[in-house]
Formats: C-alpha cells, structure tokens, sequence
C-alpha cells in the first residue's frame, strides 16, 4: 500500500503540466535572488548612541550582532533520542541545535495513540522541552491525518471516532501549550480518499464530510489554543489545494488558518527555479505566511521507495555534491520570496528514514553530508548580520539587518534587540 500511495504521488507530479519557461528565464530568478532576500528580510536599523547628559555621541563603536533568526530554519526531529546509540543521539542533537532554531514532532495519531486513551505525551514533552531549552521553536505534525488506522479505531463507529478526533486534538493542543503552539492541523485533505492504508478513519471523514471535517478540527483546535498558529498542509501544490484553501473560512468569511503548508518532497528530481517561484506566488495570494513543510532532495538516486528486500538505497559521493548544490539553490529560492517564513527538512539523518532514502543532512553514521555544511554557512554566516559601525556627528549607526534577536553593544553597555519586520522604530543606547 506504501508502495502504491509513493507510486501515486509520483504520477501525480508527472502530469503536472509542464513549466513553460527559458532556462535564461529559469537561471534569472536564481540570479536576482539575491537582492530579493536584502529587500525582504533586511530591515534599517536605527540605532543613536547618547551621554548621561542626553548629548549625542559621535564617533561611538558598536557592534550588532545576532544570535537568533526570525525565519524558521528546521527538520522534523523524529529520531531525537532513539538513534541506535547514545553517541548518535549525542551527535544528532548536537548538530540539530547547531543549525536549526525549528523542529517538528511527529503526532501521528494512530501510532501517538496505538493504545486507545493513552497518548505518548511523555515524550513529546522530552522533546519539546529540550527544543525549548536550546531555543528552537517547535511544531505538532499532524493533528488529523486518515493515512492508517490504529488497531483500536475497529472498535468504534463514525461517529465515535469523529469525536475521539475532535477530542484528541483538543487534548493535544492544551497538554503541550508553552512547549508547542504551532500546529499541522489536518493533512492532506484535498485528496483525502485516495487509496490509503486507513479504512475506519477514511470512512468517518468520508460521513462528516470532506471540508466539514477540516473545518471542525480547525474550529477545536482554535478553542483548545486561541493563541496557537494554525496550518494547513498539503502534497498537493496545484489549484486543487487552493481550491480546498478558498472553502477554509467560517461563517463570516473569516480564515480558519493562519499558515499555509506546502509539502515538497523532490524526490522524483528537484524543482527548478521556475516551479519554485510559480508554487509561492499561487499559494500568496491568500495573504498569509507559507510554510515549506515537508522538503526532501536525495543524495542519491532519485526515485520513491528504492530500498526494497534489504537492499541499501545508498547516499553516494556525486549524489552528495548535488544535494549540496541544490539545497544551496533552493533554500536561497524560498528565502527571497517575501510570503515564505519557514523551511522544514524532511529526515535530518539517513538513519531510519522515510522509505530509507538518503535524504538526511546526516548520513547514517551522524557525519554531516556536504549539504549540511552548505546550508550552515548560509544561514550563520551569509544570512547572519554581525556588524561594526561607527555613530555619526548625531550619535546615529543605520546598519542594515536580517530580522531577528540581537545584541548590541556599545563601549560596555549591552543590550538586546530584536529586529522586526517594519519597524521603524529607534534603539537609544546611554552611555554610562
């Protein structure tokens, strides 16, 4: 069944209509990339350094320097603490908290749930708690998803299992709220009935409805977290999804979602700059953020499920030098359209992953692949502001900078700041 849902997919994509674009045209999007980014993720910084007495100070050296992004960089963590040692979990951790400030823990309900009445919430929290810690923001993934029944689902009606979801997600959402407030609320809905693994959660959505199902489980898990945010999430990235997007409001027109998240798993080959750009601009329109939830490219062979009877679906050399430069390319493609605000990867290691694809940045001895060095080098360093300026005759400094958390310092004075989308405001430094 696995096999055919992966085969599905793949036809899927491949009639998808072609791309009509020059690779000139192609090549020139990648090309302005760059000034996209310094135009969408910078903001002026306006900082005025003064004496005890209110003067201005010219001439006053000071260093910003950032610590932490606005922009989601992050993975799915679901090998946190169950590498096949204590070194692995050692060395996966490490190099997560290392590049990352986003995770995503896996919330799947008939394996969160195997036993009826007894969520695995212990160790969500395990791992939220140590995101916290480490300042990574997390994310639950996914409330409501019909992919396979748990053993359990055999001994309820529809109707019973409607409310056992609406009350799950209810659960979940209030048990981890300080740890997660963003949330994957459904999955999948705009091709929900396809051929899948589930029978009884398929056929309780297929009773309640289509769109009324996403609707309530949006409406619980509101009410279990007003102030949570909300996505959406899809493979799907055609007119379909934005078709099934247009019916998520209530009542009175208002959205029922705050972010929309768009699945791209690459591993039939990656997207070129064109279907990348084309994807965001369908799917801005609505006005919210997008995320990037869910992105593979392999170090490998291309294809779907090609570790089959034991064989190794091998991360080879020549794979790994262009998964680096496709994840360079990639990331710098969504990082420079202005409605993206969050990249998450799809495995983080080779270890144990989805299909046993070679799509992690580590492989399966923890060791980082090139990519992983690439993309560290982006967003620490390229994408990263650490500037000294000096104030001029009025006591000002104007660095430009990526939005996020700072420190600045002047003489011996220090103080955080944090760079925010718009804001015009003025950081004033005294002196002592």
């Amino acid at each position: 069944m696995r096999r055919f849902f992966a085969l599905c997919l793949s036809a899927f994509f491949l009639l998808l209509p072609p791309v009509s674009v020059s690779a000139q045209d192609d090549a020139a999007l990648f090309a302005e990339a760059a000034g996209r980014i310094e135009q969408h993720r910078k903001e002026d910084v306006r900082i005025k350094v003064i004496d005890v007495n209110g003067n201005p100070v010219g001439g006053a050296v000071v260093n910003l320097e950032q610590h932490s992004h606005e922009f989601l960089f992050g993975s799915n963590i679901f090998k946190w603490g169950l590498c096949r040692s204590a070194e692995d979990n050692k060395a996966y951790n490490d190099r997560y908290a290392a590049l990352f400030n986003y995770a995503t823990l896996g919330y799947y309900w008939w394996s969160y749930e195997s036993e009826r009445g007894q969520p695995k919430h212990e160790y969500a929290k395990q791992v939220a708690e140590w995101c916290k810690t480490n300042g990574i923001a997390a994310k639950g993934h996914p409330l409501a998803w019909n992919h396979t029944d748990a053993a359990w689902y055999n001994d309820v009606d529809a109707n019973e299992l409607f409310r056992l979801q609406l009350g799950r997600i209810n659960d979940c959402v209030k048990t981890m709220a300080g740890l997660i407030d963003r949330w994957d609320v459904v999955n999948e809905a705009t091709h929900f009935d396809r051929e899948l693994e589930s029978v009884h959660h398929t056929a309780m959505w297929k009773h309640a409805g289509q769109i009324e199902f996403v609707k309530a489980c949006f409406v619980e898990a509101r009410k279990a977290g007003p102030n949570a945010m909300l996505l959406i999430n899809d493979y799907r990235t055609d007119e379909e999804y934005a078709k099934l997007i247009e019916q998520l409001v209530d009542a009175d027109g208002k959205r029922l979602y705050d972010v929309i998240g768009i699945q791209s798993h690459m591993h039939g080959g990656v997207w070129n700059n064109t279907q990348l750009w084309e994807t965001c601009e369908r799917f801005a329109r609505f006005g919210v953020p997008l995320h990037f939830t869910e992105l593979t490219i392999l170090s490998g062979q291309n294809g779907w499920e090609l570790a089959k009877n034991g064989t190794v679906w091998a991360s080879t050399p020549e794979g790994e030098a262009q998964q680096k430069n496709d994840v360079i390319r990639v990331y710098t493609m969504l990082f420079s359209h202005p409605a993206v605000e969050a990249i998450t990867w799809w495995d983080f290691t080779d270890q144990h992953s989805w299909q046993g694809a070679p799509a992690g940045f580590l492989r399966d001895d923890m060791t980082p692949k090139p990519a992983y060095d690439a993309l560290l080098e982006l967003i620490k360093t390229h994408w990263t502001t650490k500037v000294q300026i000096k104030t001029d005759e009025n006591g000002m400094a104007t660095p430009r900078a990526f939005r996020g958390e700072y420190v600045v310092r002047v003489g011996g004075t220090v103080t955080p700041y944090v760079v925010k989308k718009g804001d015009t405001g003025e950081l004033v430094i005294t002196l002592k």
